[in-house]
């Protein structure tokens, strides 16, 4: 299931087309807070979406009967681009266990780019729900592999997937490698370019939040 936070008008709008604008791309710390911002929306809906179960709760006057998540989650975010929206997500599943993936392109001489990934480490994901956090699904392939390999730990009881910006190539590749999987992403572009950059896109969101890397 695909669920684009965008659909209909809300503030995601706002956050994504300042995300997009050169303009304000020069505020890190505002770039940051939108990813963010995003985040949160998005931990928001999939709470609608979590097992509950029933608490009782001693108020200053009596007593209440209110419900709480049945378990927490695994919130899992590929370094170092996703910090930001994984930051969102957390503000709001603060009890959540976390897990990390360094997983990058890696360019040769002619632009054409391998997937590189060179850390992994997550709790105990069995049985509990996963949410992924990756700001920008392009051809989607980075995701591919870093959820491959977090599904050789255990499988979850759900799994939620939340980008910032996708391309349609990248959500299909995405969706179709796991049909299972609950993305819900802030808009879908339909260009991807031939060096598999989204269009239009926002540009690399990495760099944008944390500053220019050197390509090794």
């Amino acid at each position: 299931m695909i669920t684009v936070l965008s659909d209909e008008f809300s503030l995601v709008h706002s956050f994504v087309n300042q995300l997009r604008s050169v303009e304000i791309q020069n505020d890190r710390m505002k770039f940051r807070r939108n990813l963010e911002r995003i985040g949160e929306i998005a931990a928001y809906e999939i709470s609608k979406k979590l097992p509950s179960i029933p608490v009782e709760i001693r108020t200053p006057l009596a007593m209440y009967q209110g419900k709480e998540l049945e378990k927490q989650p695994v919130l899992v975010t590929i370094l170092r681009a996703g910090i930001p929206l994984f930051e969102g997500i957390l503000n709001y599943f603060d009890q959540a266990d976390c897990g990390f993936v360094a997983a990058y392109r890696k360019h040769d001489s002619n632009d054409y780019f391998t997937i590189q990934q060179d850390y992994l480490t997550c709790p105990e994901i069995e049985n509990r729900p996963l949410i992924v956090a990756d700001p920008m699904l392009a051809t989607g392939a980075s995701l591919v592999e870093a959820l491959k390999d977090l599904l050789k730990i255990g499988k979850p009881s759900e799994l939620h997937i939340v980008a910032a910006i996708g391309s349609e190539q990248g959500v299909k590749a995405v969706a179709e490698a796991f049909p299972e999987a609950h993305i819900w992403i802030g808009a879908v572009d339909e260009a991807l370019t031939e060096k598999g950059y989204i269009s239009p896109g926002l540009g690399d969101a990495g760099d944008l939040s944390f500053g220019k890397k050197l390509q090794f």
